[in-house]
C-alpha cells in the first residue's frame, strides 16, 4: 500500500515510535543526503517472521542458506569476530555487549518513505497507517546521567602507538585501525531518544535504530561498506579526517589541507588498494576501478575523505560470498589485513563486537546495501551497560597526540546525545 505524507520528518518518528513495541526493529535512514546509490530515504522493518542468529565458525553458510530460502526483504548486521570465520584468528578480549556475531531477520512489516510517499507491507496496512498518523510525538526524557570512562587513559593510549609504528618500522604492517572503546555500567537511557538526539546532532547517510530483544544499536554512520545495485558492486571506504571550522571560509581552508595532506592520502589509498583486492574475489576480470579517489565530504561534526571502488559481479559469486570476500571492511582493519587484525587484537583492550561491523539490507529485486558500523552506541538494557569505540587510522607518519584527538573528535555527537 502506497500514501502519500505531507511530512515525511514527522511520519518517520511517529513510526519509529509505533515499530519500537517490537522485540526486534531495524530502521536505516539516509537522512536525505544525495547518494547516487541510495534507494530509499527511510526504510524500517519490524517484527519476525524468520530470523537467523550465529557466531563464527559457520555463519557465513548459514546466511546463504538463510537467503536462498528467503528472498524479501531481510535486514540484520555483521559483528566484526567474523574475522575468525573467515581468517584463522581469535578474539580473546573483553565482551561486556552479548550481541551474536551475525543477526538477520525476515520482516513482518516493513516501512519505506521517499520523499512524500511511504509504502507499508504487511497485514493490515491500512490500519497501521492509521495507527502511526494518529500516535501523539513523545516528548524526549531528560538527559542521562551516567559516567563515561575509557578502557585506555592518553598516557597509555600514546605508548600504545609508539610501539605499533614500531611494527610498521618493520614491515609487519603498512596501517592499521586502532580501536579504543568508551564505556558505561549501570546505565540507564532510553535508546530510542538517545538515538533521536544523536541522528538530530549527526544526522549521516548510513544511519540506523537496531533493536534486537533487550540489545540497542544507536548508529550515526556516514561510510558504506558494501553495496549492489544490479550487478554492479560499490565500495565506499572513508580514511581521512578533520574537524569542522568555525565558518565557511575556514570549513574551506580545512578541507583544502585534508585533500592535499600527504598522511591523509597514504592512508585512504593504501586501503582503497587492498579494497580493490577484496573487491578482485568476486569481480568479472578487469572490471575493478576507482570511480572517485580522495573525495572530501561534510558532515555536521567533521570532513571526511572517501573513496568509491566498483565492480561488476561475477555471476557464480552469490551476494552472501561477495560480502565474506570484502569482510570486514578494510578501512577498519588496515593493510595487510589479517597482520592488522592479529596486531590490534593485541594492543585493543575489548572486543570490537558489532562496531566495525556492518548493518543493512538485502532487497527483494537482489540488491543489498552495508554500512560500516561507527560513531555507534551499543547498549544491552538487560545489564545496563553501554559502549562505543573510536579509532583512527595508524601510519609511521601518525602523530599519536592527533589520533588521540581524532577519536575524542568521532565521539563528540555521541557524547552529546548522552548530555556529556
Amino acid at each position: 500500500m502506497v500514501k502519500q505524507i505531507a511530512d515525511p520528518d514527522t511520519f518517520k518518528r511517529k513510526a519509529l515510535q509505533w515499530a519500537s513495541s517490537f522485540d526486534v526493529l531495524c530502521c536505516l535512514d539516509s537522512n536525505n543526503f544525495t547518494d547516487t546509490y541510495s534507494r530509499f530515504d527511510v526504510l524500517i522493518a519490524a517484527g519476525v517472521k524468520a530470523e537467523l542468529t550465529a557466531d563464527a565458525g559457520t555463519a557465513f553458510d548459514q546466511l546463504e542458506e538463510f537467503r536462498t530460502k528467503n528472498s524479501g526483504w531481510m535486514t540484520g548486521f555483521f559483528g566484526y569476530d567474523l574475522k575468525n570465520e573467515i581468517e584463522k584468528l581469535t578474539s580473546e578480549n573483553i565482551d561486556k555487549l552479548n550481541f551474536p556475531d551475525l543477526y538477520f531477520f525476515v520482516p513482518r512489516y516493513t516501512i519505506c518513505i521517499n520523499g512524500n510517499n511511504v509504502e507499508i507491507c504487511g497485514d493490515d496496512e491500512q490500519e497501521i497507517f492509521d495507527k502511526i498518523v494518529k500516535l501523539p510525538v513523545d516528548l524526549p526524557p531528560g538527559l542521562p546521567n551516567i559516567e563515561i570512562k575509557s578502557r585506555f587513559d592518553n598516557k597509555e593510549y600514546l605508548a600504545s602507538v609508539k610501539i605499533i609504528q614500531q611494527h610498521i618500522l618493520r614491515g609487519d604492517i603498512y596501517v592499521t585501525n586502532f580501536c579504543q572503546e568508551f564505556y558505561a555500567e549501570d546505565a540507564d537511557i532510553d535508546p530510542l531518544a538517545v538515538y533521536l538526539k544523536l541522528n538530530e546532532i549527526s544526522p549521516n547517510p548510513f544511519s540506523a535504530f537496531f533493536k534486537w530483544k533487550t540489545n540497542y544499536i544507536l548508529c550515526a554512520s556516514p561510510e558504506r561498506f558494501l553495496a549492489k545495485r544490479g550487478g554492479k558492486l560499490i565500495s565506499q571506504p572513508i580514511k581521512g579526517t578533520a574537524k569542522r571550522g568555525k565558518n565557511e571560509a575556514e570549513d574551506d581552508a580545512i578541507k583544502r589541507e585534508l585533500r592535499n595532506q600527504t598522511k591523509e592520502q597514504q592512508e585512504n589509498v593504501m586501503i582503497v588498494d587492498l579494497v580493490r583486492n577484496d573487491l578482485t574475489k568476486s569481480a568479472k576480470p578487469g572490471t575493478v576501478k576507482t570511480e572517485e579517489l580522495f573525495g572530501v565530504y561534510s558532515f555536521n561534526q567533521v570532513h571526511q575523505m572517501i573513496s568509491t571502488v566498483v565492480c561488476e559481479q561475477q555471476p557464480d559469486v552469490t551476494d552472501v560470498a561477495a560480502i565474506k570476500n570484502a569482510f570486514p571492511m578494510g578501512s577498519m582493519t588496515g593493510a595487510p589485513k589479517i597482520s592488522a587484525m592479529q596486531l590490534m587484537e593485541q594492543f585493543e583492550h575489548s572486543k570490537r563486537g558489532v562496531y566495525s561491523g556492518a548493518i543493512g539490507y538485502f532487497a527483494p529485486d537482489g540488491d543489498f546495501d552495508f554500512n560500516v558500523v561507527i560513531r555507534t552506541l551499543l547498549y544491552n538494557q538487560k545489564t545496563k551497560y553501554l559502549s562505543f569505540h573510536a579509532g583512527s587510522a595508524i601510519t609511521f607518519l601518525a602523530e599519536a597526540e592527533k589520533e588521540y584527538e581524532e577519536c575524542l573528535l568521532k565521539t563528540q555527537a555521541i557524547l552529546e546525545a548522552l548530555g556529556q
